[in-house]
């Protein structure tokens, strides 16, 4: 396939990669346009695909559009490209927020996929959720799902409204568990550990956990009872958590990330 991305950032540059590491594109069938010249280099030099001079000769190379810039630049770039799409070209975007409406008034165009990565993506570990209007050819259906697909895992939903819902879940879910991981690493080191053993007790535990919790089929609760002794350490600490509210604040926090992914779109 042909693809063009506006926008070369982290995650334009995760699909990227993963596009020519799964080889669903070659490098001079890939155009990218990007505000930054120091982002337009890097891309060329590393992945040796062609540069566009603006967004417009971008699009006129895709048969994929891909649009991966920030919600607060889309409006601009819908101004510049709105009407400037070829009849059976694809929109892929990633923007969070971005509705399908928004982005079909904006570019005066229907033929629209629109999914919510994360940045796992950048080493193949993500999972995507993703949308596509009716128009959308089935073959074109199979180019989102390679490329999300390229990246870790991909989902398909009929309903949009779940792509904000998984924006709040997976898409600013990474933060959350680097968070806790630094909150552990810190915690750790107050106790005295050094911090080089504090980190990889860390990484080590978290990474353990979630494979367990995918190869055993089990609830997470199930197993968190199962490592749980009465009156152990594991109890005295999850005490701890239950009397600070945590799991009303984990439910606290998404709410907000899927009310803000609602107000951006």
């Amino acid at each position: 396939m042909k693809v063009a991305f506006i926008g070369g950032g982290n995650m334009g540059e995760a699909m990227l990669a993963a596009v020519l590491e799964k080889d669903l594109a070659k490098p001079k069938a890939i155009w990218v346009s990007d505000v930054s010249e120091a982002r337009r280099q890097h891309l060329e030099q590393k992945y040796g695909v062609a540069m566009a001079g603006s967004n417009r000769q971008a699009v006129e190379k895709g048969e994929v559009v891909v649009l991966a810039i920030k919600p607060q630049n889309l409006a601009e770039v819908m101004a510049e490209l709105g009407g400037r799409l070829k009849s059976g070209q694809l929109v892929l975007s990633i923007i969070a927020g971005a509705k399908i409406d928004t982005l079909s008034k904006g570019l005066k165009h229907n033929v629209i996929a629109r999914a919510m990565p994360n940045t796992p993506a950048q080493i193949g570990e993500g999972i995507s959720v993703w949308t596509a209007t009716p128009v959308v050819t089935e073959q074109q259906r199979k180019w989102v799902g390679a490329i999300l697909g390229a990246m870790g895992g991909e989902i398909y939903v009929a309903d949009e409204e779940y792509i904000d819902m998984a924006t709040a879940i997976s898409g600013s879910g990474p933060a959350y568990f680097f968070l806790m991981v630094e909150s552990l690493i810190d915690a750790a080191v107050a106790i005295g550990l050094p911090r080089d053993m504090a980190r990889e007790l860390v990484l080590q535990t978290m990474l353990g956990s979630g494979r367990l919790i995918q190869k055993s089929g089990e609830e997470p609760a199930e197993l968190r009872r199962k490592v749980t002794s009465p009156g152990g350490t594991t109890a005295q600490a999850l005490l701890q958590f239950e009397k600070a509210g945590f799991a009303d604040l984990i439910k606290r926090a998404v709410r907000a990330a899927y009310d803000k992914a609602r107000e951006l779109g």
